[in-house]
Formats: structure tokens, C-alpha cells, sequence
């Protein structure tokens, strides 16, 4: 056992997932890695860490996962749902079946990830759900309608939880992010959606670094179990929208 409690991230091969991974590995908690490449997880050798190939799409491959990292490292304290993709493109002409992943993963697999430790935080009275959204999930943009709406319900759900998981003492954080460097736009088939994004991306100097979101999702994580930041919205200082 060590010290510091667990710290489960989903979505943890790339990206923001990666980089909170790695804060929290820094400052010596033991870390659950799990996502769909598990090669990636592995080559990131982070100390006490234990690393699974899981879809969050599969409520018992994710439990079983948590399960495997507890009897190692004791309750999950924090979980980082973060897996997620944005398959943008224009609604009207985009095949449905991107629909249906996008709401698979981001709506569905955000729940799985709940569920698989909500009862042991409220149990303990004490935890925190990490609930990855976007600023897509603020306002609207083109080409981002399905998306938005599964961010839209992220951030629903999570005040919804934040009210019920008071009373627990649990805390849920919302996590905003504007324009960042990741892979999350590696899934869009729709040559004009993506030259548009990029353009607008080129036009503001760029994403910032996910090692950014990071270091706030452990600040806040570190204040006392009694204050809760319940939102980061953090963008580039250029992104106007």
C-alpha cells in the first residue's frame, strides 16, 4: 500500500488523460491506466501504476479493472472520466453510426465510469468524480451538434450528481476545455469540418498543452475534501468562442 490514495484515469493513452496521469504519478499516487491501447499505457512505465485495455463502452471490463487496481492499492479517490471522441461533421450529411459512438462513449462510457466507484465513495464519504466535458458543452458550434449534445449531458448529470453526492461528502468537477493539444479530432472524416477547425486553430496560435489541464485537476483535487471547484473552463487566451 502506499501513502497516497489511488487515482483512476480513463482515456489515459494520450492527451489530457495522459498528462493528469502523469501529475498524479509525480506527486506519488499509485495510478489505474485504462483505455483502448493498452500498449501506449504500458510504455508510459508510471511507478505503482496498473494498466488495463478497457472500452468504457463495457460496464464489467471497466469494474473489473477498478477491482483489479483497489486490491493493490486500496479505494479509488479520484476517477478521471475522460475517455471520449468528437466525430464532428455536418448533421445533415454525417453517417449516424458516428452519432452512436460518439454518444456510446461520451454519454455511456462517462456513466460506466461513474457507477464503478460512486457506491465505495459514498460508502467512505469521501472521493471525487472527475467528469470530462468541453466548452462545446457551454455554448454550440458548427459541425459540432451530436458532440455538443454529449457534453451538454455531461455537465447536466454532473450538477445532478453534485447535488445528490453532496450529502456524501463527494465531490464532482467538471473539467471545460477550450482548443488543446490532443488526438481527440484524429476521428474526423469530414475534410471540410476539419479544415474549418484547423483554421480556426491556426488562427489563435494554436491549442495549449494538456499538461495544463492537468495541473489544475490536481490543484483542485488538493484543496480540502470540504471545497470543491465544481468547473474549469480553460481555453487559449485567444479563443474568443
Amino acid at each position: 500500500m502506499t501513502a497516497k490514495p489511488l487515482v483512476a484515469v480513463t482515456g489515459a493513452s494520450s492527451g489530457i488523460g495522459e498528462a493528469t496521469a502523469r501529475a498524479f504519478s509525480a506527486t506519488g499516487h499509485p495510478v489505474l491506466l485504462m483505455a483502448r491501447r493498452i500498449e501506449r499505457l504500458e510504455a508510459l512505465r508510471l511507478p505503482n501504476s496498473v494498466c488495463r485495455k478497457v472500452d468504457v463502452r463495457d460496464r464489467a471490463m471497466l469494474a473489473a479493472a477498478v477491482r483489479d487496481a483497489e486490491a493493490r492499492f486500496g479505494p479509488v479517490d479520484m476517477m478521471f472520466a475522460n475517455a471520449g471522441i468528437a466525430k464532428l461533421g455536418d448533421v445533415g450529411k454525417q453517417d449516424p453510426a458516428d452519432w452512436d459512438e460518439m454518444i456510446a462513449i461520451n454519454v455511456n462510457g462517462v456513466m460506466n465510469s461513474v457507477h464503478a466507484v460512486m457506491s465505495g465513495m459514498m460508502d467512505r464519504r469521501h472521493g471525487t468524480l472527475v467528469m470530462m466535458s468541453s466548452i462545446a458543452g457551454r455554448k454550440v458550434y458548427p459541425d459540432h451538434t451530436v458532440y455538443c449534445g454529449t457534453k451538454y449531458f455531461v455537465h447536466g448529470v454532473s450538477e445532478s450528481l453534485r447535488e445528490y453526492l453532496s450529502a456524501y461528502d463527494v465531490r464532482v468537477i467538471v473539467i471545460s476545455p477550450g482548443i488543446i493539444e490532443t488526438e481527440v479530432l484524429d476521428g474526423v472524416k469530414d475534410p471540410v469540418t476539419r479544415a474549418s477547425y484547423d483554421a480556426n486553430k491556426a488562427a489563435i496560435g494554436g491549442g495549449i498543452g494538456a499538461e495544463h489541464v492537468a495541473d489544475l485537476i490536481l490543484d483542485a483535487y488538493n484543496l480540502p475534501q470540504k471545497a470543491l471547484v465544481q468547473e474549469i473552463c480553460i481555453t487559449p487566451t485567444r479563443q474568443k468562442y
